[in-house]
């Protein structure tokens, strides 16, 4: 089966767990540091705007405490998000506001956030959908005039770009998945952006517990070094020596990713391209890069299913990302999404990874081709 999604790895991972292992320091320590540092200069920005935590999910749940969400605030998320937005504002007690998105980018833009904006909002979870960014010239002048925190999942835009900067960088927080599909993996893992170092601090507090001062090795000052206190009820959120050895290697490597995935978009772009059926991405504006998470093409005959199950049993996996989540009745959302439910009934992702061989490529568009022979 050709996969959707696929890690890279090699003996550069092995070596440097290895050398943690031989270090017998297993947790965070040295090289989480040295992970967060390289992580900054590959935004663009300081190690004291960054903070590395165990996932992105993890991000995204302590965002309602960092950015200050109280029970009964609204927060409006993209209905395509990731579950796991969606649950991060309800568990806070948060009133989960969903709006619509563009259908062919399946981004939140200004006018669909706008529309559902009230008194009782407080901020913006948007999705970059699969690193591809949102218009951040139009969002965060909005979000300035009514006064609202922007959060930026970015987990699927390690190396996206908007305006010439790295994604992420604009709002009041951004977060980044490393876990095992995506295309820097260690594991699991994420890291978080803080456009204020103060957050950065609070948020440094808030995942280790909501220690005000370090116990054992690292209390160099107390005389009794195992004495503590607590400013917060916070979490254990922290990445270890053992993904972040990982995630250095991988970092080494994410130009090369991105080449090789650029190389997959293109040519999906040039062997898909002329089919009158279905719509290919639509190009970037100047100045912004994609991450090339996913490719995602939309079918104009209603044949997304047929085409999904076509390609499954010719050995090629295809999904849909996100499920709306207006569309899951435990949320209890009400409200009329058209552009997403067109999104949602006709949109497919294709194989896409830096590991896909051209061989694969070519049988993927071949099948698509053939498919259109017989239902386009």
């Amino acid at each position: 089966m050709i996969n959707v999604m696929q890690p890279t790895l090699g003996k550069e991972e092995l070596d440097a767990i290895k050398s943690v292992f031989d270090s017998n320091w297993l947790g965070k320590g040295e090289i989480v540091a040295n992970f967060e540092k390289m992580y900054a200069e590959h935004l663009g920005t300081s190690v004291n705007h960054v903070l590395s935590t165990n996932c992105c999910s993890e991000g995204l749940f302590s965002s309602m405490y960092l950015c200050g969400i109280q029970p009964g605030d609204e927060v409006i998320v993209p209905t395509l998000s990731f579950v796991g937005a969606g649950n991060a504002v309800c568990v806070n007690g948060a009133k989960l506001v969903l709006c619509d998105v563009d259908p062919r980018t399946l981004n939140a833009r200004a006018e669909d956030i706008e529309k559902v904006i009230t008194p009782k909002t407080k901020a913006i979870l948007l999705l970059h959908f699969g690193g591809v960014p949102c218009d951040m010239d139009k969002i965060m002048p909005l979000a300035k005039a009514y006064g609202l925190k922007v959060i930026e999942d970015c987990a699927a835009g390690v190396c996206s770009k908007y305006r010439g900067h790295a994604l992420g960088t604009d709002g009041d927080m951004a977060m980044w998945s490393f876990d095992a599909m995506k295309i820097l993996v260690c594991g699991d893992g994420a890291m978080l952006h803080f456009k204020d170092p103060e957050m950065r601090e609070k948020a440094d507090k808030w995942l280790y517990f909501g220690l005000e001062s370090k116990s054992g090795y690292e209390n160099s000052v107390a005389q009794k070094w195992w004495e503590f206190d607590i400013s917060s009820y916070g979490h254990r959120a922290i990445m270890n020596n053992i993904t972040a050895a990982m995630a250095i290697e991988q970092l080494k490597k994410l130009p090369l990713f991105m080449e090789k995935r650029e190389a997959v978009h293109n040519a999906y772009n040039d062997g898909l391209g002329d089919l009158n059926w279905l719509d290919i991405p639509l190009p970037l504006e100047e100045g912004s890069r994609s991450s090339f998470y996913f490719y995602h093409i939309q079918l104009k005959n209603g044949k997304r299913d047929e085409l999904a199950r076509y390609l499954r049993e010719k050995g090629i996996y295809t999904t849909y990302r996100y499920f709306p989540l207006h569309r899951v009745p435990y949320y209890g959302v009400e409200g009329t999404f058209p552009n997403a439910d067109y999104a949602t009934d006709n949109t497919l992702c294709l194989p896409l990874h830096q590991s896909l061989k051209s061989s694969e490529m070519e049988q993927i568009i071949e099948e698509i081709r053939k498919f259109g022979k017989i239902y386009g």
